[in-house]
């Protein structure tokens, strides 16, 4: 076995044992999956830990109906073929029902919206705990999270609040009204998980790799021309061959020009890379430098 690979099945045997480990001592837990490349390694983790059995919590995803049409049909086949119960938790049902109010404007998008439709899905469900396919070299913010990151009754994270992790030994226990979000993946780097991905031969969703498609030049990104986003003074669309390294609101969820039309090719792509897919493709998170723990204060994923 090389070193690689090697490194990979440690990263694995530690995903699997939180998993088994939230399945022990939480209630009522729920795995996040919206589709991307993360949270597929957390289905695979979760099949490992728990097959030839259901798996002991449902699937939630929370869908701002702006979602690129690839990840929606991949999602549905996926759960429809792992047999599991998937819970959708809609952004426009939340808007429809004056939960939330849709944002206006060229630069709108219902990203942010997605957070009070989560932590209703949370509450209308019971669940205490909320697996997440977050890793801590995203952004800065998400490097300051444990493994197991506690929610107070109003959802809201505090950096300040958290407990300390010794070794692999997790503190489970919440207080009524609280839940916790576990990363089982948090020490992964975007290239571990492309090249688990690559190990164990897992199928992503199209968009992953590159191909042709009608996009527009905004702030250094390319975004998808699409009916969920209006364009400026300026801007015109053109073809070009893209592939998406993070998947999620259609208006703020930019791709990036590549012709890696293969798995081996994207691995190869992201070992040469040193920005992170979300500082390179996602607009939501250069509002501020302080734009992610903004969103997560308030309850975001």
């Amino acid at each position: 076995m090389n070193y690689k690979l090697d490194e990979l099945r440690q990263l694995e045997a530690e995903g699997i044992h939180i998993m088994r480990e939230v399945a022990a001592e939480l209630e009522r837990p729920v795995l996040l999956f919206s589709g991307g490349k993360d949270s597929i390694v957390l289905l695979r983790l979760a099949e490992k830990a728990f097959r030839p059995g259901r798996f002991p919590f449902p699937l939630m995803h929370i869908d701002t109906g702006h979602n690129f049409p690839e990840v929606i049909d991949y999602r549905d086949r996926r759960v429809a073929e792992l047999g599991e119960e998937l819970i959708v938790a809609s952004v426009q049902e939340s808007i429809d029902q004056g939960r939330v109010k849709e944002e206006t404007g060229p630069r709108a998008s219902r990203n942010q919206l997605q957070t009070t439709t989560l932590l209703d899905g949370i509450e209308k469900h019971g669940f205490d705990a909320a697996f997440g396919g977050a890793r801590r070299d995203e952004e800065r913010a998400r490097a300051k999270e444990r493994i197991f990151s506690f929610r107070d009754d109003f959802g809201q994270w505090d950096p300040k609040e958290q407990r300390p992790e010794l070794w692999n030994i997790y503190n489970g226990r919440v207080r009524k009204g609280e839940h916790v979000r576990v990363f089982p993946i948090s020490n992964w780097t975007e290239l571990d998980v492309w090249s688990y991905i690559q190990a164990e031969e897992l199928e992503v969703p199209s968009i992953y790799f590159a191909h042709e498609r009608e996009v527009f030049r905004r702030d250094g990104m390319l975004l998808a021309a699409s009916d969920f986003v209006a364009l400026q003074e300026g801007e015109k669309t053109f073809t070009a061959s893209v592939r998406y390294r993070t998947v999620g609101d259609m208006a703020v969820t930019g791709g990036v020009e590549s012709t890696a039309a293969s798995i081996d090719e994207v691995v190869g792509e992201i070992a040469a890379t040193r920005i992170t897919e979300r500082g390179e493709t996602r607009a939501d998170d250069r509002a501020s430098e302080a734009a992610m723990e903004d969103r997560k204060r308030v309850g975001y994923f």
